[in-house]
């Protein structure tokens, strides 16, 4: 029954066998788009806020969105490291290589070099944010490598990198692309003058995201092996800070009519350890309503531009006749707060502020009485690699711990997993369990970082939420003497999963232990 519903092509499938075995002698081309700072209610379909992505609700109509999908949290607070280590190789956050994720043993098997083994083309376009050995062993090729070994933190002044078998990138060797004076787009060396910041505009040069999208578009209108499918991962650093967007998309949201969500906040009502960090630099205190507005504008303002390009790609897809025989994921790398709780940056472990992500399943795969169907089953990003592995029927690597969601597709099964774990560093941990979640704080020594000398940080506080009744996290029933039960219980299995998953004191993850202060 199970190769009957699923075959290498058909995501949801109820053939005869006869038909099956007619359609399994070619692979589906697999395309893995990855967005930065993406957080779940940031694709309108999903999350119904007033930002426009035509684009990604399309995908959503046209295949399945996974509503309760998660990131486990990151022991950095450039929680996109351990996120896309947890992505390409399927395992957990306290599985990663060289602790929080930034390099990627070769024992640990990438997404790339599964689909590589397969026979697939594997091909790169984007943000690489670990090691390049392993970007190296992952792809067959690729275009426009970014976010390393250079940065500028300038939409439009991104440092790229011609694709390097050998993974050996260097600074020296990176170029900006700009207009000349006829607007032609051209290269010129990074120099040392270039400084850090968001000082360019779209007369400049053209954005890192249509640059991306450019590339990726014109792989896929190139690509002539039909006999080859090709699997390409597709990394957009947007919509990460700075938030810039064409002023067309900016008018979109004019400041003064943003709505903001139930969970504003001028200030956090408490110190949660990790507050002072660039991310929170980027708003002063308090978060008011003006300064939230400002913020959300610019959000949405790049989201939406960012769909235009996703847009771009899928129209290259079908042009190229391709799209129904090409599975399609989108997948954001964390949540982001832009004033929730009084927060700008995605270091927490509340819901849309840091976790929850856009996970959305689609391409001309899906059967018609399976478009726009939503699953609420508890997943984590580590669990795509291990679920694209068996739909593309490829085999999964052993070194992946991650759970298939094939059966939840299939409707086999309602879910793979009971519960989601979740923690910050040595100062927040997160459980949630049908519509509790528990949030646990602590107070504990912060070890010496680029930005601040060794301090003490945090507070030590218990966070209730009823997430079906109060999805943003507003009303912490902690202290209500009727949850107490509740608190208790769930507090007694937060700590089990904990001794279950590994989360102990690690001199290359963390060499404070958050339980030793609980």
């Amino acid at each position: 029954m199970r190769m009957i519903r699923i075959s290498m092509l058909m995501l949801i499938v109820v053939v005869t066998t006869s038909q099956v075995q007619a359609k399994k002698t070619v692979k589906p081309n697999v395309i893995m788009i990855y967005t930065d700072d993406h957080r779940y209610t940031g694709v309108h379909a999903l999350g119904g806020q007033a930002v426009f992505t035509p684009n990604l609700d399309q995908l959503a109509a046209e295949g399945i969105a996974f509503t309760n999908a998660y990131l486990q949290g990151a022991f950095t607070g450039a929680t996109c490291i351990p996120s896309r280590s947890m992505l390409q190789t399927g395992r957990n956050l306290f599985q990663l290589g060289e602790g929080q994720g930034r390099t990627i043993p070769t024992e640990h098997k990438t997404m790339g070099e599964a689909f590589k083994e397969a026979g697939y083309f594997s091909y790169h376009v984007g943000k690489w944010h670990n090691d390049f050995e392993s970007l190296a062993r992952s792809f067959d090729d690729g275009a426009k490598v970014s976010g390393k070994p250079a940065y500028l933190t300038d939409q439009y002044r991104m440092p790229y990198s011609d694709w390097k078998a050998d993974g050996k990138y260097k600074r020296s060797e990176c170029y900006l692309l700009e207009y000349n004076e006829n607007g032609e787009v051209i290269k010129r060396p990074l120099i040392k003058s270039d400084k850090r910041g968001p000082t360019a505009t779209e007369k400049t040069g053209p954005h890192v995201s249509e640059v991306l999208a450019g590339e990726a578009s014109t792989f896929i209108s190139n690509y002539e092996n039909k006999k080859q499918p090709f699997f390409m991962y597709l990394a957009f650093p947007t919509p990460h800070d700075p938030r810039q967007a064409p002023q067309k998309y900016k008018d979109m949201y004019p400041e003064n009519e943003i709505a903001l969500p139930p969970s504003h906040m001028q200030v956090h009502p408490f110190d949660n350890g990790h507050m002072y960090l660039r991310d929170e630099k980027l708003a002063p205190w308090p978060r008011t309503q003006q300064v939230a507005r400002q913020h959300l504008s610019d959000y949405y303002a790049i989201i939406t531009h960012l769909d235009a390009q996703i847009g771009s790609v899928i129209k290259a897809l079908k042009e190229s006749g391709q799209y129904e025989n090409t599975i399609i994921v989108m997948a954001g790398d964390s949540g982001l707060a832009v004033g929730n709780h009084g927060l700008i940056g995605k270091q927490s472990v509340y819901d849309e502020d840091g976790i929850h992500i856009p996970f959305i399943l689609s391409g001309g795969l899906i059967e018609k009485g399976h478009k726009g169907r939503r699953v609420d089953a508890l997943v984590y990003n580590y669990d795509i690699m291990p679920t694209l592995c068996e739909l593309a029927g490829v085999t999964t690597p052993k070194s992946v711990t991650g759970k298939s969601l094939v059966p939840i597709i299939n409707g086999e099964s309602k879910a793979v997993r009971s519960y989601t774990y979740h923690a910050y560093q040595q100062v927040q941990r997160a459980y949630r369990r049908g519509d509790f979640k528990l949030i646990e704080y602590v107070r504990a020594p912060i070890p010496k970082n680029y930005a601040r000398e060794a301090h003490i940080a945090g507070s030590r506080v218990t966070q209730l939420f009823n997430i079906k009744d109060d999805p943003w996290e507003t009303i912490n029933l902690a202290f209500l003497p009727e949850y107490e039960e509740k608190v208790d219980e769930m507090r007694k299995e937060m700590k089990s999963r904990a001794k279950e998953l590994g989360d102990v004191p690690d001199a290359k993850r963390s060499e404070v232990d958050f339980w030793e202060y609980f």
